[in-house]
């Protein structure tokens, strides 16, 4: 799968540069296919992409590259190695032949990797609930700190919803109070945002015993760092420590992420309107009101030019070269 989502991101970023290359004129859909069909007979390591992976990259790319030229994204950009995330995309949903094997997990077929286990967690149309209305049309591979995860895509018919019968609220988020509501129904994660001195915890979803810990894994990383030379290579024992902080850096993110969906699954049902304020950042900066206008080209005040005599020597001008 690694080789995979690689190769992915290497097509992305040729197929960036190839698009940039071309005139205008010849920037087309099958132009950018063939050339695509080229780059994997040629080079083998862009061949373990599979082809209907490849297809739904173009597309992708394609659709960056409209959402542009509509005012609703930046032009699309290189993919970089490390802050990217790996991910595969399987556009086809008709070869998947997902089973259920009991009810925790499932088999379902990858392109080029074959018969993988996954855990089920959802409730999947597969056999007699599958229907025309009610089917799995795609999946996609997604891979973060716990490993790989399979996403799929169903196109299902719901029904429309009905009005939420819930009360109205308004809601602030702060500093030391995260979620503050109209109606003192405040949402806090039970985490001091800051540590005793004043300063802010930005640790605050790790346990005090984890927290010693990674405050050990980063001395342990910046000694050896101290003996790391510049163009060697990483050293397994560094690679190692590094590794350990980011996976505690990993479960801190998730601690959060969960605490915010449950957050906001529980304002949702529970609650029919929210508002949120409308604060404009811009105007709480600018000048008061009957003020003149302050300008910001300009910080300081200049100074007024001396009129005491010089007493340097002619040496010292000399002397600071």
């Amino acid at each position: 799968m690694d080789d995979q989502a690689h190769a992915a991101r290497t097509m992305w970023n040729c197929l960036h540069a190839w698009w940039q290359m071309m005139p205008k004129d010849k920037r087309t859909l099958a132009a950018a296919d063939a050339a695509i069909r080229q780059a994997r007979t040629d080079l083998d390591f862009l061949a373990k992409l599979p082809a209907q992976a490849s297809q739904a990259l173009l597309k992708t790319y394609f659709r960056a590259w409209v959402n542009c030229w509509g005012g609703r994204a930046d032009e699309p950009n290189f993919k970089a190695r490390f802050r990217t995330v790996m991910s595969v995309d399987i556009p086809q949903g008709r070869d998947l032949n997902i089973v259920r094997v009991h009810r925790r997990w499932g088999m379902v077929n990858l392109p080029k990797i074959g018969r993988v286990r996954f855990r089920w967690t959802k409730d999947l149309p597969v056999g007699r609930r599958a229907g025309t209305d009610n089917r799995i049309t795609g999946a996609r591979l997604v891979k973060d700190a716990l490993g790989w995860h399979i996403a799929f895509r169903i196109q299902t018919l719901e029904a429309e919803p009905q009005p939420h019968q819930g009360p109205d609220v308004g809601i602030d988020a702060g500093v030391n109070i995260p979620l503050a509501l109209s109606n003192k129904d405040h949402q806090d994660h039970g985490r001091p945002p800051r540590l005793p001195d004043g300063t802010a915890d930005r640790d605050k979803w790790l346990t005090e015993k984890e927290k010693a810990r990674l405050l050990k894994l980063e001395r342990q990383a910046a000694h050896r760092k101290s003996f790391h030379k510049k163009g060697e290579k990483t050293s397994r024992r560094l690679q190692h420590t590094c590794d350990q902080i980011k996976q505690l850096r990993a479960k801190a993110t998730r601690r959060a992420l969960d605490w915010q969906h449950h957050t906001t699954t529980y304002l949702a049902r529970t609650y029919g309107v929210i508002v949120v304020e409308q604060l404009n950042i811009i105007r709480t900066w600018s000048s008061p009101l009957g003020a003149p206008p302050r300008s910001r080209a300009r910080t300081s005040k200049p100074r007024p030019a001396s009129t005491a005599p010089s007493h340097k020597r002619r040496g010292d001008a000399r002397s600071r070269c």
